[in-house]
């Protein structure tokens, strides 16, 4: 693994410490809601992503249909001269 990516592994006990300070800064209340906010948030960003994909999807195969159209064209008219 890259040097500069090891940050990006916590360990166990980090992770611990954490959890420590997120239950001490906001209360064990509030983190369920939180969590539940955080998972609607992502499943939202997942959601959007997913859209914007298809979008992506629909355009580039309609630009693969009119380049496929324009060679169609381009081979009948060389049809025609020969």
């Amino acid at each position: 693994m890259s040097n500069s990516l090891l940050f990006l592994s916590p360990s166990g006990g980090e992770i611990a410490l954490i959890l420590l300070v997120i239950l001490l800064l906001f209360g064990s209340k509030n983190i369920p809601t939180i969590a539940r906010n955080l998972g609607k948030g992502i499943r939202e960003i997942k959601n959007v992503t997913g859209e914007i994909q298809n979008e992506i999807k629909k355009g580039m195969n309609e630009e693969v249909k009119q380049v496929q159209d324009v060679a169609d064209e381009l081979q009948k008219d060389v049809d025609k001269t020969l």
